[in-house]
């Protein structure tokens, strides 16, 4: 491999600076900075309300930020059309799931290549999203609205698929399933990524199911990173223990939670 080729490896595949968006006066997010390196699973965690679906939003194109940029794979894609930002090679999985309801399965996944025309590709890809959820080849020509809300879940993220995108933003893909299929779901995400090299940026509030899935992870607060480190490490800091695992030393058992102290404020 070259100098130049290892260099653009080497590179985060996307970077934000410094960046703040807002809803009308409430600022939402403020001054976040974070990277994700090519190849990589990284997460943002953080309770509701705390800005984490903002930063995809921004990112995707659907909320334009006031201040500071947006860089994937080099290049400056701040408030750029959503429409553009899909064809660069990022899709957007939104909070929700929000398939089409009235399309069939089969049409919902053809949505999601629609930026594409080289159709013997796209037929094979439709087959490999049917391997990883065998449930929407069974349901493939049924309209989407009617899945459950699982199957809706396994529908938007094979749909995204389906643009053959760089990078995938993932928000809260557990919300309002039940444990096991919320396993199911993350032990495919994490195929995904290891199988097709498709680098994802995850948003959730289940902490630990997050971690486990995740190679490097950031910590939102109030709309600003307040910690960052590798997963493996996140996961044995106290902070993180307590406040977003459920797990207390035996030390402070009877030390009320919200008398107690983040290190990192």
């Amino acid at each position: 491999m070259s100098q130049d080729a290892a260099a653009v490896n080497d590179e985060p595949l996307l970077v934000l600076a410094n960046v703040e968006s807002a809803y009308g006066p409430i600022r939402a997010i403020r001054g976040v900075s974070l990277k994700v390196q090519r190849g990589q699973i990284a997460t943002v965690l953080g309770s509701n309300g705390a800005g984490k679906t903002t930063i995809l939003k921004t990112i995707s194109g659907i909320i334009d930020p006031r201040k500071g940029q947006v860089l994937f794979q080099g290049q400056d894609i701040t408030a750029r059309d959503p429409a553009e930002i899909v064809r660069r090679g990022l899709s957007h999985v939104p909070e929700g799931r929000e398939v089409f309801p009235l399309l069939s399965v089969r049409d919902n996944l053809l949505m999601g290549a629609y930026t594409r025309s080289d159709r013997d590709a796209v037929a094979s890809d439709m087959e490999t999203v049917f391997a990883y959820f065998p449930i929407l080849r069974e349901r493939a020509g049924q309209d989407a609205g009617l899945l459950s809300g699982g199957q809706q879940q396994m529908l938007a993220i094979s749909r995204a698929l389906m643009a053959r995108p760089e990078l995938i933003l993932l928000d809260e893909p557990s919300l309002g399933l039940s444990p096991k299929l919320t396993k199911e779901i993350f032990e495919i995400v994490v195929r995904i990524n290891r199988e097709r090299g498709t680098t994802i940026l995850l948003v959730e509030q289940n902490a630990n199911m997050a971690l486990n899935a995740a190679d490097y992870g950031y910590v939102l607060e109030n709309g600003r990173i307040v910690m960052e480190d590798s997963c493996e490490r996140l996961r044995e800091k106290d902070d993180i223990r307590e406040f977003y695992l459920g797990m207390k030393d035996a030390g402070v058992r009877g030390e009320r939670r919200w008398k107690k102290k983040k290190n990192w404020r």
